[in-house]
């Protein structure tokens, strides 16, 4: 029998009473937009995260957009990330007309490579957007640092696949000017459909960002700014409050199966994406590296193990963003998209299935 690549399932039968419960109040009360919902998850989220404000808003993508929309990025700026992570960061920088620059990556981490970072950095440079992939934020403290030695350039952490991780014991999301997530099903903290939140520290940042939700709205039909229909439905933010009464100890859980995984790899000495020692994961997705990518996934298929790629080409060498750097000048991200494959992950995975897939691996000479 196949298991899950993630296992939404499992979680669901179990939470299943605390669901169901906090959906019936959202359809009793019928205030699905904007609902007490929202306010509650919210500062549920800032207590969680230690921000002073959080914005819940309609997606991953979304949070992105909203904040470079808040910074007023632009025609002419430009905006530093990784070309190793999922359109959405990229294409909410082309979408407002500014231009994304390519930093390559680490090999080990596939988080940007901040000893690159510098030479990168122009008058130009109006935000630095770097992705926590994997489910582990990047060397943080090198990038805010260099962001603030170059003019106070804005931070976007890009923490779609972090949250509930900490970066020197400091909680993804609140790590820089701004901090973004997606709730996204699959996600460490998901609902089921789309959604997202921001998380800032700064008072203007927030006040923007909640206009620009509600198409720049300063009050009922007053468009102070424009916006966008960037709103969080109530029932989504009900099905995260159920989860969030469990997320701490989900989070144990991915930390202690993702350490199942590590050890078991390294002793068959196969390569994976690795952890640094100041910093946690929630294991968004559990990555190894391998040059025969193709021929793994058979045997897992085979055996009843999924598997995905996260990803196959960087985003400087997409179709749509191919003009903006040339393929060569990130040769980490385009070796390593080569070789990546993500195992399947999640709270409710079984240890003995864990155990399985890497026999399965090690069956396969490398």
């Amino acid at each position: 029998m196949n298991i899950p690549f993630v296992d939404l399932r499992s979680q669901y039968e179990f939470l299943k009473p605390k669901i169901h419960d906090r959906i019936n109040k959202v359809l009793e009360h019928g205030v699905y937009i904007m609902g007490p919902e929202v306010s509650e998850l919210e500062d549920r989220l800032k207590a969680f995260t230690n921000s002073k404000y959080c914005i819940t808003v309609s997606s991953g993508t979304e949070a992105l957009l909203i904040s470079l929309m808040a910074l007023g990025v632009g025609q002419g700026d430009e905006v530093i990330t990784t070309p190793f992570t999922f359109a959405a960061t990229i294409e909410v920088i082309v979408l407002l007309g500014a231009t994304p620059i390519f930093v390559d990556i680490e090999h080990d981490t596939c988080n940007i490579d901040t000893k690159l970072l510098k030479e990168k950095i122009s008058l130009n440079t109006k935000a630095i957007i770097p992705v926590s992939l994997y489910g582990q934020p990047a060397n943080m403290d090198e990038i805010n640092h260099l962001a603030a030695h170059h003019g106070n350039i804005a931070v976007v952490e890009d923490g779609a696949q972090s949250f509930g991780s900490t970066y020197r014991n400091e909680k993804s999301c609140n790590l820089s000017t701004i901090g973004c997530t997606s709730f996204f099903p699959s996600k460490p903290l998901g609902c089921y459909g789309d959604g997202g939140a921001i998380f800032t520290n700064d008072e203007s940042i927030a006040h923007a960002c909640r206009e620009i939700r509600i198409h720049g709205q300063s009050d009922r039909y007053v468009h102070s700014r424009v916006g966008v229909g960037g709103r969080m439905d109530t029932l989504q933010c009900a099905i995260l409050l159920a989860k969030l009464d469990y997320f701490d100890q989900e989070i144990l859980n991915r930390s202690r199966l993702g350490n199942i995984y590590n050890e078991l790899l390294d002793e068959a000495g196969i390569s994976r994406v690795m952890q640094k020692h100041d910093r946690t994961s929630v294991f968004a997705q559990y990555t190894i590296f391998t040059n025969r990518r193709k021929l793994v996934q058979e045997k897992l298929t085979a055996a009843g193990f999924p598997t995905a790629i996260h990803y196959p080409v960087p985003m400087n060498e997409q179709p749509a963003y191919k003009d903006f750097c040339c393929t060569g000048c990130t040769p980490v991200a385009q070796k390593v998209a080569g070789q990546v494959l993500s195992l399947p992950m999640s709270a409710y995975l079984r240890e003995d299935d864990i155990v399985k897939i890497v026999e399965a691996i090690s069956r396969i000479s490398y």
